[in-house]
């Protein structure tokens, strides 16, 4: 990604308070690692301060409330001490910290121990914190799968997001030793609803799934999505300010303080009119419950977000 001068914290609080006032209602605290952020907890407290406003159905009709947006801090745990679980009990946020493995933490994190992690999600619910895992499961750590959820849910997560790995960064030089094919892609599915419905708790996979490629249809404790959200249901604003349609994207559009140019941008609505299915989904009949998996991550790896996904490429059936 392009590198430029980021938001002043001033700055960031701006454009928050617009983002509201536009009718975004939820927001994520996220990176690279949001805690290594100077001035992270005065954009926390602004944002908590604000008010959003929340159209909802009842009955015939519709029904506008104004309360405090919704708020997540998404981290990788390593930094998060007594103080970051003050102020996530303070302001209400969901606190999601991820487990990469238990045995194979050190090899995917270059640092730190998967007990910090597990520590720190015991002590986030001496807080009374609501908490998620994070796990990005790769062909290295797929084997140890279910003692990494069942851990992270002993020690106090209240919920799963799974992912399958997706190459983009320094990742796309280890794509051939992380990446999951189609037969993993399933195990690591069954592994995730096997342990939540042992521990009666709730997940979602974060990336959406080409349909012909999930086997199962009946998973209870685990949501499987299939169509993209990406420019719809949420968005990505930069460090410097700019607006990507998620965190996969590598393209930057336009900035956070002229957003309303986003509707005219060709491929901001590339995503949010979904004109963006590979050539060889066109005739599929599930086309219109499917975006034929992760659009991004289509595009960081052949250049273009109507390619097809990495799982229904040749070299990775």
């Amino acid at each position: 990604f392009p590198k430029n001068p980021e938001l002043t914290i001033d700055e960031w609080k701006t454009h928050i308070t617009h983002l509201l006032e536009l009718g975004v209602t939820s927001i994520a605290f996220t990176g690279g690692e949001p805690l290594l952020k100077e001035g992270i907890q005065d954009i926390i407290a602004h944002a908590a301060r604000l008010k959003a406003h929340v159209i909802t159905t009842q009955g015939n009709g519709l029904v506008v409330q104004q309360r405090p947006p919704k708020l997540f801090l998404i981290s990788n745990g390593a930094l998060v001490d007594d103080k970051v679980l003050a102020l996530c009990r303070t302001y209400g946020l969901h606190l999601s910290m991820s487990l990469p493995g238990l045995k194979s933490y050190s090899y995917h994190t270059q640092s730190g121990s998967p007990d910090t992690i597990l520590e720190n999600f015991r002590r986030a619910k001496t807080y009374g914190l609501q908490t998620t895992v994070n796990i990005a499961v790769t062909r290295k750590n797929i084997d140890e799968l279910s003692g990494t959820i069942a851990e992270a849910l002993l020690a106090g997560a209240d919920s799963l997001l799974i992912n399958r790995f997706l190459p983009g960064g320094r990742g796309l030089a280890f794509a051939k030793d992380l990446t999951l094919d189609v037969a993993q892609v399933n195990r690591m599915l069954d592994i995730a609803e096997e342990v939540l419905a042992a521990a009666n708790r709730f997940g979602h996979v974060g990336t959406e799934l080409p349909r012909c490629c999930v086997y199962r249809r009946d998973y209870r404790h685990l949501a499987v999505g299939n169509r993209c959200a990406a420019a719809q249901e949420f968005f990505v604003v930069g460090p410097d300010g700019h607006v990507r349609t998620c965190n996969h994207s590598p393209r930057v559009l336009e900035h956070v303080s002229q957003i309303e140019k986003l509707k005219d941008n060709p491929y901001w609505t590339q995503f949010a009119f979904r004109d963006y299915h590979p050539t060889m989904c066109q005739t599929c009949t599930e086309l219109f419950d499917c975006d034929g998996g992760c659009r991004e991550g289509a595009h960081v790896l052949y250049g273009d977000p109507s390619a097809p996904d990495m799982l229904l490429a040749p070299d990775h059936r």
